[in-house]
C-alpha cells in the first residue's frame, strides 16, 4: 500500500481547507485509516481515525471543527477542516496500519 496525500495550502484562520489521502497498492487490505499533524517543533499529534466499520474519532483539539471521511470508490480518505485555527498550522499526514503517506502542508494565517 502506497499513500499520497495532497490539498494542503495557506489559508486565513476562520477558513476552511480538505486535505486528501490517496491510497494505491493492495488499498483493498485497507481497514480504519487516520490523519496525524505534526506542528513546528513539536512531535506528531493523533488528529482523527476512520475505523472499518465506519466509526469516526476525533481528538478533542478538532473535535467540532475537522470531520474524516472515506470514499471507497476512490480508494480516498479527506479530511474537512473548518474553523481553522492559527494553531492547526502543521505537516499533515495520512496512515493505514503502519504505513505513513508523506505529508502536505498547511498553514494557517491570522
Amino acid at each position: 500500500v502506497q499513500l499520497q496525500a495532497s490539498g494542503g495550502g495557506l489559508v486565513q484562520a476562520g477558513g476552511s481547507l480538505r486535505p486528501s489521502c490517496l491510497a494505491s497498492g493492495s488499498s483493498s487490505s485497507i481497514n480504519g485509516m487516520a490523519w496525524y499533524r505534526q506542528a513546528p517543533g513539536k512531535g506528531r499529534e493523533w488528529v482523527a481515525s476512520i475505523m472499518s466499520g465506519g466509526r469516526l474519532v476525533y481528538a478533542d483539539s478538532v473535535k467540532g471543527r475537522f470531520t474524516i471521511s472515506r470514499e471507497n470508490a476512490k480508494n480516498t480518505v479527506y479530511l474537512q477542516m473548518n474553523s481553522l485555527k492559527t494553531e492547526d498550522t502543521a505537516v499533515y499526514y495520512c496512515t493505514a496500519g503502519s504505513v505513513w503517506g508523506q505529508g502536505t502542508l498547511v498553514t494557517v494565517s491570522s
